[in-house]
């Protein structure tokens, strides 16, 4: 026992000796192994946070905690045969579809709706042409995780009463409304007079 603790004691020693004749070595080492460390936590750190973020983001506006059901549900090309086949198999979903699914799915914490289409718009001589719109559920903010710069989203009430207000997004704001303030002004979708209530 005794041989053991002076073998650790001699190398102790030695070891000490050792840092001390060499300062700058011993105090470059120390750096590097600081740094090394360091770095490695550094690196820890952002991956963690990274995975937390698309986690949050990425999984809320694509999977994991969502679904979508869709009339025609369809990843790459679509040649026209297909689509026609699809059109004639598969269902038009309505607001009764919407109803069913509020009712029998208890474990949804939201239920949404979303139809889109294209169109031309035209306002105070300029044009956008292919411009996709949606008619949405008030809710549809929430699920889809989309943020708003300006104003507000749609309220319950004037989605229930199909009142014409729209949000719009930066393009058509810098398109049309460029150096103003949208909010409150009006706009034409198919003719139809919709006052902007958000950006």
């Amino acid at each position: 026992m005794r041989t053991v603790f002076s073998f650790y004691t001699d190398a102790a020693k030695i070891a000490f000796q050792s840092i001390f004749s060499h300062k700058l070595r011993a105090f470059l080492t120390l750096i590097g192994i600081i740094i090394g460390v360091a770095s490695v936590v550094v690196v820890g750190a952002s991956i963690d946070g990274l995975n937390a973020y698309v986690v949050e983001k990425v999984s809320k506006l694509l999977g994991v905690n969502h679904f979508m059901i869709a009339r025609i549900a369809h990843v790459g090309n679509m040649t026209e045969e297909e689509w026609e086949k699809m059109i004639k198999r598969n269902k038009r979903l309505d607001w009764d579809d919407l109803d069913w699914l509020l009712n029998k799915c208890n474990s949804c914490k939201e239920v949404g709706a979303e139809a889109d289409s294209r169109t031309d718009l035209k306002h105070d001589g300029q044009e956008l042409f292919g411009t996709q719109i949606a008619g949405v559920t008030a809710n549809l903010a929430e699920i889809s995780d989309k943020t708003i710069s300006e104003g507000r989203f749609l309220l319950p009430h004037e989605v229930e009463h199909a009142t014409m207000v729209c949000v719009i997004g930066p393009d058509l704001r810098e398109k049309f409304f460029a150096g103003v303030d949208p909010i409150g002004r009006t706009i034409k979708i198919r003719e139809l007079p919709m006052t902007i209530v958000g950006v």
